[in-house]
C-alpha cells in the first residue's frame, strides 16, 4: 500500500465510487460479499487499492496545506516543481496559536518581535504525491491556501 488505507466512515462516503471501482475489477456485489466471506484477504487487498487510487487523485489536486501547532504555523504551497514553505513562529510564551485568542493575537502582532518568519523552498524527491502524504502525516491539513498567500503578500 502506497498511502493509508481509507477510514471506515471514508469508504461509506466513498460507497458508489468504491461500487464502480469493483465494476472495473469486474467484480459484482454478489462476488464482493463472496470475497469478503472466502477470500478476506482479496478483499483486504482491493480496498487498499481502491484507498491508494482515491489517496492518488486527492493529492494531485492539493495545492496548499497547513500545518498549525501551539507556537508555530507550517504553511505549505505544492507547486508543479517544488514544495514552498512559509513558517512562523511565536515567541510570546501566553500565545496559542490554536485558539481564537491566540491566533487574533497574531493578526494584530504579526509585526512585533514576537514573531518570526522563514521561508524555503525544496524540490519534490521520486514521487511528489509520497511528499505530499508526508505532510499529511504529520498533521498537515489540506486548505484553499488564503493564509499562505495573505503571508505571500505582506512578506514581499
Amino acid at each position: 500500500m502506497k498511502y493509508k488505507r481509507l477510514t471506515k466512515e471514508q469508504l461509506e462516503e466513498l460507497h458508489p465510487e468504491f461500487i464502480n471501482f469493483l465494476a472495473t475489477q469486474s467484480i459484482t456485489a454478489d462476488e464482493w460479499d463472496t470475497l469478503k466471506k472466502e477470500k478476506p484477504g482479496v478483499a483486504e487487498d482491493e480496498i487498499d487499492v481502491f484507498s491508494d487510487l482515491i489517496w492518488e487523485g486527492v493529492l494531485n489536486k492539493v495545492e496548499y496545506l497547513e500545518n498549525v501547532s501551539e507556537k508555530q504555523m507550517h504553511l505549505f504551497h505544492l507547486t508543479e516543481k517544488e514544495m514552498k514553505l512559509l513558517s512562523v513562529k511565536i515567541l510570546n510564551p501566553e500565545i496559542d496559536l490554536r485558539t481564537e485568542i491566540g491566533f487574533g493575537w497574531f493578526k494584530r502582532n504579526y509585526q512585533s518581535d514576537f514573531v518570526e518568519y522563514l521561508s524555503a523552498s525544496k524540490a519534490y524527491g521520486e514521487d511528489k504525491n509520497v511528499d505530499k502524504f508526508g505532510l499529511i502525516k504529520q498533521g498537515a491539513v489540506i486548505t484553499k491556501g488564503e493564509l499562505y498567500q495573505w503571508f505571500d503578500q505582506i512578506m514581499e
